[in-house]
């Protein structure tokens, strides 16, 4: 008889054991997940950013090109001479153009993603120093073509018109810039809270059972910007999700003190059913 109770308390050790390897199995499973699509997030930002680099240095590279083309064109004489120039500098102008929304572009993709690095944001530094010197240099240009007579009406016409075009070009991309902003500051805002089921009930965000049904005390909410924001202390070691969420997109882990964690691993999927976060706790 005792030999049996031996071997069942053994049959229930080893049971209790795998289950709490299968466990431990499952739980870094989910945290490699999460970090695989971390660095994907990553990944693809960097791949974006140096595109965008990429563009830049070949706009500055043929710009460089058309500035020799006109060098040698104004060796020349007659009206080959003057149409080559003309259509150098438009070129130059064009190009210049599109490098300043690039810039942009680019500063705008290093101010705002999760890919944070100096060494990115001296390049930015270096792009923007390198235009201002090809706007020097076309200045320069304008002004040896003026002392040598070369005198044509659609380029005295495009070059005047340039430095006013950067200036309604850098205004006019401020305010695109500040429009953007807004509205993605408006795409990427959420709102959460965690509460006991009192707490709850008395701002009206649990009524009845129903959530988020009517009428319920918006200003009781944190505002969230869900690019940055992506970890929530739940200060309880009790949490239940009230409003529907993918589950693929969180994890609820616990802290040193048993306390729960919400961690958002795919904001985008996690706050694309709704914009409003509301746990339960205890």
């Amino acid at each position: 008889m005792k030999k049996l109770a031996f071997f069942a308390v053994c049959a229930l050790a080893v049971v209790s054991c795998n289950d709490g390897v299968k466990q431990a199995n499952l739980i870094a499973g989910q945290q490699r997940d999460s970090l695989n699509q971390i660095i994907a997030q990553k990944e693809n930002e960097l791949s974006d950013m140096m595109a965008t680099l990429s563009d830049i240095e070949e706009g500055f590279r043929e710009i460089t090109e058309a500035q020799s083309r006109v060098a040698l064109a104004k060796q020349g004489e007659g009206t080959s001479s003057a149409q080559r120039i003309r259509e150098n500098m438009q070129f130059i102008r064009n190009t210049m153009k599109q490098n300043k929304e690039l810039i942009n572009k680019l500063k705008q993709q290093v101010r705002e993603g999760s890919f944070k690095s100096e060494q990115l944001k001296k390049i930015v530094e270096g792009l923007t120093q390198q235009m201002e010197e090809k706007d020097r240099q076309l200045t320069a240009l304008r002004e040896e073509l003026d002392r040598k007579d070369i005198h044509i009406a659609e380029l005295d016409e495009q070059v005047a018109d340039l430095n006013t075009n950067v200036n309604n070009l850098t205004e006019e991309t401020t305010k695109k810039t500040q429009t953007i902003n807004t509205q993605d500051k408006q795409l990427n805002t959420a709102w959460f809270v965690f509460g006991t089921k009192k707490e709850l009930k008395e701002q009206k965000i649990l009524d009845d059972g129903e959530v988020l049904r009517s009428n319920f005390n918006k200003e009781y909410f944190t505002k969230i910007d869900i690019r940055i924001d992506k970890e929530i202390k739940l200060y309880s070691k009790s949490a239940q999700m009230l409003t529907d969420h993918p589950s693929s997109s969180y994890t609820l882990q616990r802290d040193a003190n048993k306390q729960y964690i919400l961690r958002i691993t795919d904001p985008q999927l996690f706050w694309s059913t709704s914009k409003y976060l509301v746990i339960l706790v205890k």
